[in-house]
């Protein structure tokens, strides 16, 4: 059975329902065992945890398990490569997220095109981030901490996770707004928000379920969410672009892909179970809890998802002065 485009696009709205989603999935004879779902990254980060809740329901709608297999390793590069060297069956299938798409300005010489090594399923959740400063910092607005910058360049620091999502976010945004920040490296994200509640330094980019808390007991203040929305936990916090910075939106993300060559009607059977577990109420109820924006779109569309982010990326490594490794 072969599904058209329009088929394809109503099966992962929805609008076709569970029914359609069985039928297409008996014809395929797919899946008739449990799928292999590799999350490149340690258990209990935000990546392991975006599979197991999108991937508990989708396996409800599929009829097959999806195992998740985590393979941390190198950036996530080790997992990326057993993935982009299996069988293109529909049984091999990856968690991706941004530092995916990061790691082709980051290194020389992966082991895989991200461009041409995978086969796009579906965009699920984004997670936003938020800019926060230490409340020491005379600073209630991202306009107010621009012009503290300008009038001390480089003499306000900012942690950073290295080589990660939070040290380019900032980097592109320095750009953006024209200032110098002096960048204070730390192992990861935990250590940076802690140094910075530390006042150990001034500024931290972080994903939004990390620093809320710290926000509202008044440990640290946000000015300004870094997707293109503002979220509900925060509604009076304005984005970056919304404070003067027009075309900033950087998140992480979470999407599936699968190894390149894998059959278009697989695909389509995987977005669909995927798409409709990201509209469940109660999953979307849990990402809530975990301040992930729910997506779901299509197979073509998460293709030019996946450029345009490489893109964006590629040039806050190149702003970062960053060499390749």
């Amino acid at each position: 059975m072969t599904l058209n485009r329009r088929s394809a696009i109503l099966l992962a709205g929805g609008v076709l329902g569970g029914t359609v989603l069985g039928k297409a999935a008996k014809a395929l004879d797919y899946p008739d065992r449990p799928i292999r779902f590799v999350v490149p990254y340690t258990a209990g980060g935000g990546a392991d945890i975006a599979a197991r809740l999108l991937g508990a329901d989708a396996s409800g709608s599929l009829g097959q398990q999806l195992v998740i297999e985590n393979r941390g390793g190198a950036s996530g590069v080790l997992g990326a490569e057993i993935v982009a060297k299996s069988p293109p069956d529909g049984y091999t299938i990856m968690l991706g997220t941004a530092n995916w798409t990061i790691s082709p300005s980051l290194f020389q010489h992966l082991p895989y095109s991200v461009s041409a090594d995978f086969a796009p399923i579906a965009l699920l959740a984004k997670t936003p981030s938020i800019v926060a400063v230490n409340p020491s910092l005379p600073v209630r607005s991202l306009a107010e901490l621009i012009a503290l910058a300008k009038a001390s360049p480089g003499k306000i620091n900012y942690a950073s996770d290295l080589a990660g999502p939070q040290f380019l976010g900032m980097e592109l945004l320095k750009s953006m707004a024209a200032i110098e920040l002096t960048n204070i490296p730390y192992t990861g994200t935990g250590p940076a928000v802690v140094a910075t509640i530390g006042n150990q330094v001034s500024i931290v980019i972080a994903p939004a379920n990390l620093l809320l808390p710290f926000i509202k007991n008044g440990q640290l203040r946000g000015i300004a969410v870094t997707t293109s929305k503002r979220i509900e936990a925060l509604p009076e916090l304005p984005t970056v672009a919304e404070a003067g910075l027009n075309g900033y939106n950087v998140s992480q993300w979470y999407g599936v892909l699968a190894p390149s060559g894998t059959p278009h009607d697989i695909v389509n059977v995987l977005n669909a179970a995927l798409v409709r577990a990201v509209q469940s109420p109660s999953v979307q109820a849990k990402m809530a809890e975990q301040i992930m924006l729910p997506v779901g779109d299509t197979p073509d569309d998460f293709a030019a998802f996946i450029k345009s982010d490489t893109d964006q990326w590629a040039k806050a490594v190149k702003l970062s002065g960053l060499p390749p490794n």
